[in-house]
């Protein structure tokens, strides 16, 4: 089973309660078809780069799943008849992609530098 990771941007319109809804449905389509959700991380209302429909901002949702490649357009082709989805965009993970996944959520990447504090003789 190959590796994805699928951001989706849903209307701002919803409600938070409505949005996690159709996150879950869209869950649900992935773990019927054999799909193993890995992570997830919802970002929340998040400003647009550009206005997509006349809006500025949009609910923001990342999940990472192992899929058969087959699980893809069935996931892809119930994105496309929501009309809450306002855009989606799934990727296949390389070895790289993947090692670099694993470390961001392990907080490798959240240690702070530490920094030498020098005492003021007096």
């Amino acid at each position: 089973m190959q590796q994805y990771e699928t951001v989706v941007i849903l209307t701002p319109l919803l409600s938070e309660e409505v949005a996690k809804e159709v996150i879950t449905k869209f869950k649900n389509i992935l773990t019927e078809n054999g799909a193993e959700i890995i992570h997830e991380d919802n970002w929340g209302l998040k400003k647009l780069a550009y206005p997509i429909e006349k809006k500025t901002t949009g609910f923001y949702h990342l999940t990472e799943f192992k899929a058969p490649g087959e699980v893809i357009s069935k996931l892809e082709l119930e994105y496309k008849r929501d009309e809450r989805v306002m855009r989606f965009l799934t990727i296949s993970l390389d070895k790289h992609a993947i090692a670099y996944n694993e470390k961001k959520r392990s907080g490798a990447f959240n240690k702070k530098p530490e920094t030498k504090t020098e005492e003021v003789a007096k």
